[in-house]
């Protein structure tokens, strides 16, 4: 069986319990170690054997995982993050599927939810924004036509902005451009829940600016939206007045 593993956003109690169970029985663990803390690696077996991803293609992944299952090898493929976001998984599925090879999914925490958390926030308010728009700007990975940046903005939900930072003046032009102005809220937020996390709040107007001065050019989310200040209703699911299943509104 070969387990795809979000390892979490960076911080290695972030993982969860299933993922950590997996990697301390693994024979071998192919690792994206360009963004996965190398300390996951401390709780696995000591004669597991260790791949190091981030310099190997397709071709020679599928290979390890393949000659491992043959040997009856307990093998995990270790993902920053949450493996279905932006986790390049799928190419890797529909080859073991084409071969036979029985595979798993084991979710993990998204370096998106990891930066609200980080900066104590909710991207889902009341009367601010009931949706989240997870996104990336183009670069050698193209976006669909009707996927842009502008034309995203334009509505106004709380948006989280992957692998986009080495970009932050074309980030800022094309949400203006779609929210109409330069006021909108902005955090970024760099290397989430690891040690030398660093998060910095300010407007369209003089991200760009702060982000630059930093020398922030990778690893981090670009959260923005109306959720992350202003005035918002209350929530409904805790109005003494608002009735529900569980228990019977005041008048």
């Amino acid at each position: 069986m070969i387990s795809f593993v979000g390892a979490g956003p960076g911080n290695v109690d972030l993982i969860t319990v299933k993922g950590r169970a997996l990697l301390e029985k693994a024979d071998v663990v192919i690792y994206a170690g360009s963004l996965v803390s190398e300390e996951h690696l401390q709780f696995c077996k000591e004669d597991c054997i260790f791949y190091n991803s981030a310099s190997m293609t397709l071709e020679e992944v599928i290979e390890i995982m393949e000659t491992s299952i043959d040997k009856g090898k307990n093998v995990v493929r270790l993902h920053t993050g949450d493996p279905t976001i932006y986790g390049a998984i799928r190419e890797q599925m529909d080859v073991l599927k084409s071969k036979g090879i029985a595979y798993e999914v084991i979710p993990g925490v998204s370096s998106f939810t990891a930066a609200c958390a980080s900066i104590k926030k909710e991207f889902t308010l009341p009367n601010i924004s009931q949706t989240v728009i997870l996104t990336r700007i183009e670069g050698r990975t193209s976006v669909p036509e009707g996927e842009d940046l502008e034309s995203l903005a334009k509505h106004k939900a709380s948006m989280a902005i992957f692998l986009s930072i080495q970009e932050i003046d074309k980030v800022v032009e094309k949400l203006a451009k779609g929210y109409g102005n330069y006021d909108v809220p902005v955090a970024v937020v760099y290397k989430a829940t690891w040690e030398d996390e660093e998060i910095i709040f300010g407007t369209l107007k003089d991200i760009a600016c702060k982000i630059k001065a930093k020398g922030i050019n990778k690893m981090a989310q670009i959260l923005v939206g109306d959720f992350l200040e202003g005035d918002y209703e209350r929530s409904k699911l805790y109005d003494p007045k608002f009735t529900h299943k569980f228990r019977e509104g005041s008048q």
